[in-house]
């Protein structure tokens, strides 16, 4: 590993710095003396710059912090936690895992490793090893209403379906707010048929968030199908405006929206007012004071 390679390299600078002896005798060699708790202190330090970093979506300069962090801290399972979430920010899923398993040997009780691994396992669609992590984190984090809606997710994904909107309403049961669980329980009840009750579950969700362009889109594409066209053609267009990405049915697909409801968005995507929408956000402003502001 390069950095071991650093200090084995450093090892030898010192040893040649030595003075060598004029006459023949045993050679007594002078070793450099590292301050192990100085150096976890440093890891730690190292550690803190890269969660800072994180928080400004600067993953790849974090990167490069926490794997030192994680050589000069390497018992401190936070560390190892930090750089697992860092490889997964980046899409390096494997090292992710790898990373996390470490923490999760350091510390077998932290509920938000187990997290991070089913999501490592979600996103490899290893669907049934994230519901198993799912669930270990929620041994100990019972009431945490992302480990509740990741575990929905898995559920979802192994189409086991009534299991799916169980954690959903259970996650909104802890969090009155958590939009998403709202939303998600709206996808399935549209792809069973229960149109209504998808529209009741997506209003709810815009009622917590309204910037939330997910449940205003499928909102919208329920009720122009159900013929409020007017309705339905003004929220298309205000949750293209907040987000743009939800006009991209690929992006959808990955949001796990169905088949029904992709079917009837990719027809509400298609009409003149959206196409219009979409084209008016993607002209650049003409203006030399304003800066047209994409999504993250």
């Amino acid at each position: 590993m390069p950095k071991r390679i650093g200090l084995i390299s450093l090892l030898v600078v010192c040893g040649l710095c030595i003075p060598q002896p004029t006459h023949a005798q045993a050679l007594v060699p002078h070793t450099l003396q590292l301050d192990a708790v100085k150096l976890e202190q440093q890891g730690l330090g190292l550690a803190k710059e890269a969660a800072q970093l994180a928080q400004f979506q600067q993953y790849e300069l974090a990167l490069p912090r926490a794997r030192l962090a994680s050589q000069l801290a390497p018992k401190n399972d936070k560390v190892w936690f930090l750089l697992g979430g860092l490889y997964l920010q980046t899409k390096k899923l494997d090292e992710g895992i790898n990373a996390l398993r470490k923490a999760q040997s350091l510390n077998p009780k932290n509920g938000d490793v187990l997290f991070a691994l089913g999501s490592a396992y979600f996103q490899q669609q290893k669907y049934q090893e994230a519901a198993n992590y799912y669930q270990q984190g929620l041994k100990f984090k019972p009431n945490d209403p992302e480990g509740l809606f990741d575990l929905g997710n898995a559920y979802y994904m192994l189409r086991k379906l009534p299991d799916a909107i169980a954690q959903y309403k259970k996650a909104i049961s802890f969090d009155k707010k958590f939009w998403p669980a709202i939303n998600n329980v709206g996808l399935i009840l549209y792809e069973q048929g229960d149109i209504q009750g998808a529209i009741k579950q997506w209003q709810d969700a815009v009622s917590i968030e309204k910037q939330a362009a997910e449940p205003l889109l499928a909102l919208a594409v329920a009720l122009y199908a159900k013929g409020d066209r007017e309705q339905g053609l003004a929220m298309g267009q205000a949750a293209i405006r907040i987000d743009e990405r939800y006009a991209d049915l690929d992006f959808l697909k990955q949001n796990l929206w169905g088949t029904r409801l992709l079917s009837d968005t990719k027809k509400f995507l298609e009409l003149p007012g959206i196409q219009a929408a979409l084209q008016q956000r993607e002209e650049p402003s003409n203006s030399t004071t304003r800066q047209r502001i994409i999504p993250q």
